[in-house]
């Protein structure tokens, strides 16, 4: 049982999962490898240079994965509550359960209606569809969250790296009864 599953390991579910596992969340991500940032050049993400979007996905999951974040690659074929939590299906390795789950899942919304999340018209170009979160990126669904593009952020991996981390903040302030803060100083 994970604290937290996150689907998608681009920009958005990478920062979230960086959060999550640095705070001491058992954290899982489930990553098709298939996200639009794989296909980017990037120069516009602050305090970086410039950088290939594979390159970006890399160092983002190696983050994660330097404070205990898991990573699998598979496909989410379902998510369903389940007495424990919440239970997420993949089409190649089983199903993982968690007590929440961030979908972090770019421009790909196919898994709202089968789920019943609630969805809006999206406002970026070229995106449709979009989850429809609160204010703290909670669905209409309990324990699942959204971040991200498919949150209905702008595309662009700063924008969406930073909205991960924002949810990722008020799952773990959710856990923990308090607000969660996370700030490192130079020694």
């Amino acid at each position: 049982m994970f604290d937290i599953i996150i689907i998608g390991a681009g920009p958005a579910g990478a920062s979230a999962a960086l959060f999550t596992a640095k705070a001491g969340k058992k954290t899982l991500m489930i990553d098709n490898d298939k996200g639009m940032t794989k296909r980017a050049w990037v120069e516009n993400h602050y305090g970086v240079a410039e950088i290939s979007g594979p390159e970006l996905v890399e160092t983002g999951i190696k983050q994660a994965q330097k404070f205990g974040s898991e990573i699998v690659t598979g496909t989410v074929v379902d998510i369903k509550n389940n007495e424990t939590g919440i239970e997420v299906q993949t089409e190649e390795n089983g199903s993982y359960s968690a007590k929440h789950v961030i979908v972090a899942t770019g421009a790909v919304v196919a898994l709202a209606e089968k789920v019943g999340l609630a969805t809006i018209p999206g406002q970026e170009p070229r995106i449709k569809t979009v989850f429809e979160v609160d204010k703290n990126g909670k669905t209409n669904v309990e324990g699942i969250w959204a971040a991200g593009t498919c949150a209905g952020v702008s595309v662009h991996t700063i924008i969406t790296a930073g909205d991960g981390a924002r949810v990722a903040i008020n799952i773990i302030s959710e856990l923990n009864g308090e607000r969660y803060v996370d700030h490192d100083v130079l020694k």
